[in-house]
């Protein structure tokens, strides 16, 4: 049996790296849930969509990596929080707007709830608003 703990940092870095729902399924239930209070996510509501959302950011954001800061288990609730930090630069075409050239630090958060093996819902902490800013749209 392998561990919440080792499924979340496999579906961690397909996500983070752009891999979309083809690389990040094998580590949920089908119809797993998503949430997130940040305006660009409001109309995300499962983990596919949010997946192949995070895909469709390395269109525009091409040099997109991330910085993992924490990772933690908690075994009784069956949950799995990672903490990081989201670099890059709107170089590519595609987004809001034309590219800017600005780049982006911010800080988020995913809340990983399980159901056996399996991500059944995710939370995403994130400050969207500010992001937006330093990549200059709005």
């Amino acid at each position: 049996m392998t561990s919440i703990t080792e499924i979340a940092k496999k579906f961690f870095e397909a996500c983070e790296t752009g891999k979309g729902w083809e690389g990040c399924k094998a580590y949920c239930n089908t119809d797993a849930t998503f949430s997130a209070q940040a305006e660009p996510l409001a109309e995300v509501k499962n983990l596919q969509e949010y997946t192949d959302w995070m895909k469709g950011l390395f269109t525009f954001i091409p040099d997109g990596r991330y910085e993992l800061k924490s990772f933690g288990t908690d075994d009784e609730r069956r949950s799995v929080c990672a903490y990081g930090v989201f670099f890059g630069t709107h170089s590519g075409h595609g987004g809001p707007c034309p590219p800017t050239g600005k780049s982006v630090k911010t800080d988020y958060v995913y809340v990983m709830d399980f159901e056996g093996e399996n991500i059944r819902h995710m939370t995403k902490i994130w400050h969207a608003g500010l992001a937006m800013k330093e990549l200059g749209w709005t």
